[in-house]
């Protein structure tokens, strides 16, 4: 479906963008004792910079389908092309939306964008008390790399070799 796909972000998108990553984000805040990095981001300038891709709630443009909550943005992905692979920098989705999907289609894009680029694998990280996030990556074929402490964060690393 059209109204699915995930697209590349735009200027005009930076507001819902913003929100998004803060709902998705924001239950962690009290759990790790600190801010997130993706709250912390600089929307804009990695929208400029081509980093970011976003994806829409099936049907919700259409007046009066779906809840206003969910009317537009639900889902977005950060990545950065490396020499040898593809930075998954964050992915966010609206609380909202879960279980919709969404975090698949992100992940499925994420492969597919790498891939299209010739890169032979993914990589992310993830805090170490963002164990949700431990138990989904595994699932879509990430191995851990390593744990590492960079500052204020506790990170497990993750790495998804493309076939």
């Amino acid at each position: 479906m059209e109204r699915q796909r995930v697209r590349q972000a735009t200027p005009p998108d930076v507001p819902a963008l913003r929100a998004v990553t803060d709902a998705a984000y924001r239950p962690y805040v009290a759990r790790i004792g600190t801010v997130p990095q993706p709250m912390e981001a600089d929307h804009a300038a990695n929208v400029a910079a081509g980093k970011v891709f976003v994806t829409d709630e099936p049907g919700t443009d259409e007046p009066g389908t779906g809840p206003a909550e969910l009317a537009g943005l639900v889902g977005a992905v950060v990545v950065e092309a490396y020499a040898d692979h593809l930075f998954l920098d964050s992915i966010a989705v609206h609380p909202d939306a879960h279980g919709r999907g969404v975090g698949r289609r992100l992940l499925r894009f994420v492969d597919a964008h790498a891939r299209a680029l010739g890169l032979p694998e993914v990589r992310l990280y993830t805090h170490a008390l963002m164990w949700e996030n431990q138990e989904i990556y595994p699932r879509y074929g990430y191995d851990v790399v390593e744990r590492r402490v960079d500052g204020p964060y506790d990170r497990v690393h993750y790495r998804k070799r493309l076939l």
